[in-house]
């Protein structure tokens, strides 16, 4: 465990690149050979803008990086935030401690705040206004979303008192976690119901990309289920009765346009529809 902990530490940028390409190339395979849905579409194209909305994120990630490392040095060299409060412990309880909250404030809270609060809504539109989910609209983020994203991982950090070790593999768990949940792949369905008891599978997330109210506002998780579960945010949906995009923001052809997607968050909100049995 100190050796996992020292390598992230200081794992170099090459490495971080490895994770990301080579998470979405495994699942991008994987799709391909067990897909949820057989789409009809140009893979290759439909992953432009998302590859793009990809290589934004990790620029900010890396032109920020340096704030990350300064607050994750000063937490820990002071004894502050939560487990820094806490009993002495194994250093393996240690680190899953520090992920698991990691996990909500880095994930599970801006996930939750940005669907709640008008603007951020606009903002996080982009990454919900994909017609077709799969492994690469994991990181479809606007920059600005990167930002506001960043902005609550820092946070976190100070609460959490999370030192830089736990904060670069919570990032690289992170990653491989939401390209895993968005791969458009088919488990078999009792495997899924098993894994997101724990972790957030597939077929939890993507109930999270339904097109209508009250699915689009759960399974808010990232790495862990638990916080959906603790919250009362889960909910389920059959994987057949699934339609991606968001009702209100139809259009693909402008969802699919880089320059459309970057105006996106300034267009003029839309009230969502709720789903109800008589829809």
């Amino acid at each position: 465990m100190e050796a996992l902990i020292n390598y992230f530490e200081s794992i170099p940028s090459l490495h971080r690149s490895i994770i990301i390409v080579g998470g979405i190339t495994l699942f991008w395979l994987i799709e391909g050979a067990v897909p949820l849905f057989k789409f009809s579409y140009n893979k290759w194209k439909h992953a432009i803008p998302n590859l793009f909305f990809t290589l934004t994120t990790i620029a900010i990630n890396f032109a920020l990086a340096f704030l990350l490392l300064q607050s994750a040095d000063w937490v820990v060299a002071n004894g502050f935030g939560i487990i820094n409060w806490l009993p002495e412990m194994p250093l393996w309880l240690y680190i899953v401690i520090g992920i698991l909250l990691m996990d909500f404030f880095g994930a599970y809270l801006p996930h939750y705040v940005e669907h709640k609060v008008k603007p951020l809504w606009m903002i996080h539109l982009v990454h919900h206004t994909d017609h077709k989910v799969d492994t690469t609209t994991a990181n479809r983020h606007h920059p600005l979303e990167s930002v506001i994203r960043f902005t609550f991982t820092l946070f976190g950090v100070f609460v959490i008192g999370t030192p830089i070790g736990i904060v670069m593999l919570y990032q690289s768990m992170s990653i491989v976690a939401t390209q895993f949940s968005h791969a458009n792949i088919k488990l078999p369905r009792k495997v899924d119901h098993a894994i997101s008891y724990f972790l957030v599978s597939p077929d939890m997330h993507k109930v999270h990309h339904h097109n209508v109210l009250p699915y689009t506002d759960s399974n808010y998780g990232n790495i862990f289920s638990v916080w959906d579960r603790i919250f009362g945010t889960y909910m389920e949906l059959d994987r057949d009765k699934l339609i991606y995009g968001v009702d209100v923001f139809p259009d693909e052809k402008e969802n699919s346009n880089i320059i459309d997607l970057l105006k996106q968050p300034f267009q003029k909100y839309r009230k969502p529809t709720v789903y109800n049995e008589q829809n």
